[in-house]
């Protein structure tokens, strides 16, 4: 009997003991509301290294980056340069596909496009969409105009006319000849009178042209407009002076220059080589040295060759470094002359009959408004409107 109950409490000691060992065989361990599972060997002191499991709470992937926004064509072009005043001026429009161009701020515009098309005229560059359709005058923008931006870009919006819209506006452009200046309100005394201003008349009537809002065209534009490819309103108008003379420089320069009107001084460079006087004159050739008399007592132009007239209005356009037109000194001219002036690359010439430019008018013998000694504002009115 006692044999019996030992052998009974030692088989009862190894069921419970095997219970232990089975139940510590596999051990379930939660971590982070995961499940890692593990083995342990009977008898083991400890479990091995649990396997790493993917946390279901951990960040996810990073997106890639995004592709960089395409640059436009006027942010590229701003690209190239370092300068703080470059603006880059973009033209939109029917039939308008040009690439956008660097100007600076706050001085004129140079060189703006004049685009040409079959079957229409080119009405110019404006501010606005709507100021395109109306054909705004007052807000067109050319080379009379300081460039004007908004971080650095501007947007120019193209207008266009019919031909035969153009030729009924049939407009006279006026070209005004002035010469020499004086603060004498009863003039010089002096066998050249008649070609001094006074000045209080000058200012007056430059203030009628500002005032009025006339349309100042540069002379490409002059050009274009004589093609027919061009319109311009009617109350347009072009400035000039011949020969800088120093009252010219002293006492009306410095006038155009406060109303902002774009003018062309008509140099001879052998007696001057120094630069404009101001951002709205623009110097152009009266000849280098040719504003003198020939064998004949008239000007040289109707005296030299062709070959000779071209070369010194070449070197009159180096000093200058501009071409496009010229002043025939004293008005005179010939067929040589045109010859000459052709075969020196200017396209334009003015001389000093009197008349008005229209479409078809000739080229190299533009006709001009002479402003004489003792013509007030009003006579100028009566003259451009």
């Amino acid at each position: 009997m006692t044999a019996t109950r030992a052998e009974h409490r030692r088989r009862t000691s190894r069921r419970v003991r095997l219970r232990r060992t089975l139940v510590a065989t596999v051990a379930v361990v939660l971590i982070a509301g995961g499940v890692t599972v593990f083995a342990l060997s009977r008898g083991a002191a400890s479990p091995p290294a649990p396997a790493p499991v993917a946390d279901s709470t951990s960040a996810p992937a990073p997106p890639p980056s995004p592709t960089p926004t395409p640059l436009t064509p006027a942010e590229k072009l701003l690209a190239t340069t370092t300068d703080p005043k470059a603006c880059a001026v973009s033209f939109t429009g029917d039939g308008i596909a040009l690439d956008p161009r660097v100007q600076t701020e706050d001085a004129r515009y140079d060189g703006l496009p004049l685009p040409r098309a079959d079957g229409r005229v080119f009405a110019g560059w404006y501010a606005t969409a709507a100021d395109a359709t109306s054909l705004n005058a007052a807000e067109r923008i050319n080379g009379a105009d300081l460039v004007a931006c908004t971080d650095r870009q501007r947007t120019l919006y193209a207008a266009w006319t019919t031909p035969e819209a153009n030729a009924a506006e049939d407009t006279e452009l006026p070209i005004l000849m002035y010469h020499q200046f004086t603060t004498k309100p009863e003039g010089e005394d002096n066998w050249l009178r008649g070609n001094y201003a006074y000045i209080g008349d000058f200012d007056a009537q430059m203030a009628h042209i500002q005032d009025g809002k006339f349309y100042l065209p540069t002379w490409d534009e002059v050009s274009a407009f004589i093609d027919g490819a061009l319109f311009l309103p009617k109350r347009s108008v072009v400035i000039t002076d011949d020969d800088a003379d120093s009252t010219w420089l002293e006492l009306a320069a410095p006038i155009v220059d406060a109303r902002k009107l774009l003018t062309t001084s008509f140099v001879i460079t052998s007696a001057r080589t120094e630069p404009t006087p101001n951002r709205f004159v623009m110097q152009r050739s009266h000849t280098h040295d040719m504003h003198r008399a020939g064998a004949n007592g008239k000007g040289r132009m109707v005296n030299d060759d062709a070959d000779t007239i071209a070369a010194d209005l070449e070197t009159s356009a180096k000093i200058l470094g501009a071409k496009e037109v010229i002043a025939y000194p004293y008005g005179h001219y010939d067929d040589t002359a045109k010859e000459g002036v052709r075969r020196a690359g200017f396209e334009l010439a003015r001389g000093i009959e009197p008349g008005y430019v229209r479409i078809g008018t000739d080229k190299l013998a533009l006709p001009v408004v002479r402003i004489d000694y003792g013509m007030t504002v009003e006579d100028l009115e009566a003259k451009i409107g």
